[in-house]
């Protein structure tokens, strides 16, 4: 497939969000088990950060509908509606013309019945459902020519017969992970053996996982905006492919892996690179390569992939991410909770609202990606 194609498929002509009335989703229930790998559900599904939207969409005037008349600002179910048939239904009965895909999707999921009633803001359900594999993802983009660890497949019933062909250290991965949760970074045979055994008895994850090098470098992670018209700095701007924001720069690791941002707080332990980190060639190299990483999988809304340099500098992408936290200091009690695409956005002059506004431009149904129809010829008031 050419770049045509790519073009055709991605582009979203300029259309105005003056009638747009949003409703954020949030994740009800976990996701189905496939091929015997389970995906963890965050507790409370992402609620907290979908609150964090709604509300800063309302401050800067886009209408919402919630599912309670006064949300408190303390409390995040007030601001979104669960990703059920039904949740969906009273969203779509109290006036909403888009939903706002704050949630893990899959094949099946309740909103694929209505993407060609309604504009969404998000990830196409049936991609997820391929690309957050990251076994399958990581051989995709390998077999792409992108940069990619090598890694192992380990299997529940195969414990007694593993043989890593890379040296150690190595990083045992879930599947189907959910931020750093459930990684770890092993130094021995031995040490790995017990992390096996740990992570497949708790059947979190399911019953597989994969292990690559430990990649000695820096961490870094680069979000990857969809094609589509934004607004920047005072000016509108058309991107035609995949682009990414400004790198985020992660330290402080806990033996040798960033914790979870529910854990520590992104702004203690990341920030974005000055301008001279930013233009250095192995830096402009590797954003190109995330930006065409997010080609390769026709992601529809941002997404975050977090990469890491070899002891040469090298960076290899490792870690995919199509549904990044989008937690927000918009609320007063949650000002420390910024997320690493925030962090990115405000490099380009976008606090949390504009980044918000500038994902919300880029909604779309599923007449637009399937169809080819322009989103100027689709009625503003569905």
């Amino acid at each position: 497939l050419g770049s045509d194609w790519l073009s055709s498929k991605f582009f979203r002509k300029p259309h105005t969000m003056n009638n747009a009335i949003v409703a954020v989703l949030y994740q009800k229930n976990p996701p189905p088990i496939k091929d015997g790998v389970s995906k963890p559900m965050k507790p409370g599904g992402y609620s907290d950060s979908g609150a964090d939207i709604a509300y800063s969409l309302k401050q800067k005037g886009v209408s919402i509908v919630t599912p309670t008349p006064q949300p408190s600002l303390e409390n995040d179910y007030d601001w979104v509606f669960p990703d059920t048939k039904e949740g969906i239904q009273q969203a779509i009965s109290q006036g909403a013309s888009t939903l706002w895909l704050n949630t893990i999707l899959y094949r099946g999921h309740p909103v694929e019945e209505f993407l060609d009633k309604i504009y969404v803001v998000g990830q196409k359900p049936s991609d997820v459902d391929i690309y957050d594999d990251k076994w399958v993802t990581n051989n995709l983009l390998r077999e792409k020519g992108l940069p990619v660890p090598q890694a192992e497949l380990i299997h529940s019933n195969s414990l007694n017969g593993v043989d890593i062909k890379f040296p150690y250290p190595v990083v045992a991965k879930p599947i189907r992970g959910r931020g750093s949760q459930g990684v770890v970074k092993v130094d021995d045979i031995a040490t790995l053996n017990d992390v096996l055994k740990d992570t497949f008895s708790h059947e979190t994850f399911g019953a597989s996982l994969y292990v690559e090098p430990y990649l000695p470098g820096e961490e870094i992670t680069i979000t990857v905006m969809p094609p589509g018209e934004y607004f920047i700095k005072g000016q509108s701007k058309s991107f035609e492919k995949h682009w990414s924001l400004p790198t985020v720069k992660r330290f402080n690791h806990q033996n040798g892996i960033a914790p979870y941002n529910g854990v520590v707080a992104v702004i203690n332990n990341s920030a974005v690179l000055s301008d001279e980190e930013e233009e250095s060639a192995n830096i402009q190299i590797v954003r190109a390569q995330c930006a065409e990483a997010a080609d390769h999988i026709f992601a529809q809304g941002l997404i975050r992939i977090d990469c890491r340099s070899d002891s040469d500098g090298k960076y290899y992408l490792f870690d995919l991410n199509l549904k990044p936290n989008m937690t927000g200091p918009s609320r007063p009690h949650r000002k420390d909770q910024a997320s690493l695409t925030a962090l990115a956005a405000d490099k380009i002059g976008w606090d949390f609202s504009d980044l918000l506004l500038n994902m919300l431009k880029q909604r779309w149904t599923s007449r637009t990606i399937e169809e080819g129809v322009p989103q100027s010829q689709i009625p503003e008031n569905q």
